[in-house]
């Protein structure tokens, strides 16, 4: 959808009456550079960017742009990969920010809740419940910049999943201004209600095409005060799938993290990553980051882990394991496996895929996909990680960008024949948008426009996202 000159004139002159001077920013305003695609791959060149300090000027905003027909392009934390926060054209498009929506309203420690603006960044939010005894367990290793509402836009994942879920599950109830400038107030605590359609549901993981978040009531649980850690040596992937399920069977509920790195990752982290050291005294192929938590029974915490670690080895599963014996240690682990993007970008930047597959055929994908890009593009290499506890695999090709079309092509029909996803975590955006197909059938994207006509009719909320 472009607006006409004048419609957009128009709407900026009583965007700038509803907002104040302030609220309205010209794109060329050094406080618009926060607009801009993390990975560089997408112009950004909005109309002007919007800056409402409370739900009600969000509203009045959102009221304004549908009265004219312009485009609104919500904007959080900006550290999308899939250029979903990005407005398309040139000057056609309103990008409007949640930043200055950061209150935290409320922690409810009796009811393991607590209440958040969408610009509320995850770190605050985690500080938050831990000065109640309590923890919000949405770990991503861009928590410090991330915030809510474009982790509930994307429905986020991280390294938690395995233990508690998307953030899908870990969202309680929501505030959203509709596209027509309506506010739904839906912020409820409820872990049970059975009254019809879970609202919330439809605008989670949306990517603002149906509604902008403005606030959210999220789920805290007890504080884990007890780490177990360790990094497994694996001799290949074979031994995968017979590990995933050791480790559930040995550490049960307290398993959180599973996350697969291979060698070419710690490579690139050796050479690129200054103070990172190779924990084993011989290369191995693949490695396997385990974490256990707990609130009570360090001690029987710790011998759960040292249990898994001993018939890993013993069964062959495990060429060699290091657990972390205090805090240091264990971070100095957990920074091998989050330090591998910031490596890749500074080898030079890779050809990123954020896939899933079902868990049993984890190794079977990585194997096939790095032998079949190998075929391809001889010369060319495969840095495939992940949190494998949920299937979740970063398929990431040290390829040209010249090259990204055809090897992100060969990836995503890989992932049809394993009857998986082309994105586990991080959006469809506008970069996956013409590949949704791969993995979604006709009926299911008639679905979801059908969900989009009913409920944004005018088609001004984040155009050219998401759907095909």
């Amino acid at each position: 959808m472009t607006p006409t000159e004048d419609s957009l004139l128009t709407a900026l002159t009583e965007l700038r009456a509803a907002l104040g001077p302030h609220g309205v920013l010209a794109p060329d305003d050094p406080a618009a550079g926060f607009v801009r695609d993390e990975r560089g791959l997408l112009p950004a060149h909005p109309a002007a960017v919007l800056r409402p300090r409370s739900t009600a000027e969000v509203a009045a905003a959102v009221t304004v742009c549908a009265r004219h027909a312009v485009p609104v392009v919500p904007f959080a934390g900006g550290t999308g990969l899939v250029g979903g926060a990005i407005p398309l054209g040139t000057g056609t498009q309103l990008v409007l920010s949640v930043r200055a929506l950061d209150r935290i309203r409320s922690v409810d420690a009796a009811d393991f809740a607590l209440t958040a603006e969408a610009g509320c960044v995850l770190s605050d939010l985690q500080q938050a419940a831990e000065a109640e005894g309590l923890h919000f367990p949405l770990r991503l290793a861009s928590e410090g910049s991330a915030r809510l509402g474009g982790a509930i836009a994307t429905n986020a994942g991280g390294s938690n999943v395995l233990r508690y879920g998307m953030t899908r599950e870990l969202v309680l109830g929501l505030e959203a201004v509709l596209p027509d400038g309506r506010i739904w107030h839906g912020l409820r605590a409820l872990r049970k209600d059975n009254a019809g359609y879970d609202l919330k549901q439809l605008l989670i993981g949306s990517e603002g095409t149906l509604g902008i978040v403005t606030a959210a009531t999220v789920l805290l649980v007890p504080k884990p005060r007890h780490h177990a850690v360790a990094l497994l040596a694996l001799p290949g992937l074979d031994p995968l799938t017979g590990l995933l399920a050791l480790a559930r069977e040995w550490l049960e509920d307290r398993l959180t993290a599973l996350e697969l790195f291979g060698r070419t990752g710690l490579e690139l982290l050796l050479a690129h990553q200054p103070g990172s050291k190779d924990p084993f005294a011989h290369p191995h192929p693949r490695y396997l980051l385990v974490e256990a938590t707990s609130t009570r029974d360090g001690a029987g915490l710790r011998a759960q882990l040292e249990a898994f670690l001993a018939e890993a080895t013993e069964r062959g599963l495990a060429a060699d394991a290091v657990p972390a014996l205090d805090r240091p240690q264990a971070q100095a682990l957990w920074a091998l496996r989050e330090g591998l993007p910031e490596a890749e970008k500074r080898a030079g930047g890779a050809v990123k895929h954020d896939v899933g597959v079902p868990l049993g055929a984890v190794a079977a994908f990585v194997e096939a996909a790095e032998q079949r890009i190998g075929r391809a593009f001889p010369g060319v290499a495969v840095n495939a990680f992940g949190h494998v506890g949920d299937g979740n695999i970063h398929l990431n090709v040290l390829a040209p960008r010249s090259r990204a079309a055809e090897v992100s092509a060969l990836v995503f029909e890989l992932v049809a024949e394993f009857h998986g996803t082309i994105s586990a975590e991080h959006g469809i955006g506008v970069l996956k948008r013409a590949a949704l197909p791969y993995t979604r059938t006709p009926l299911e994207l008639d679905l979801q426009r059908a969900v989009k006509r009913a409920l944004d009719p005018l088609g001004i909320m984040n155009p050219g996202k998401l759907l095909p």
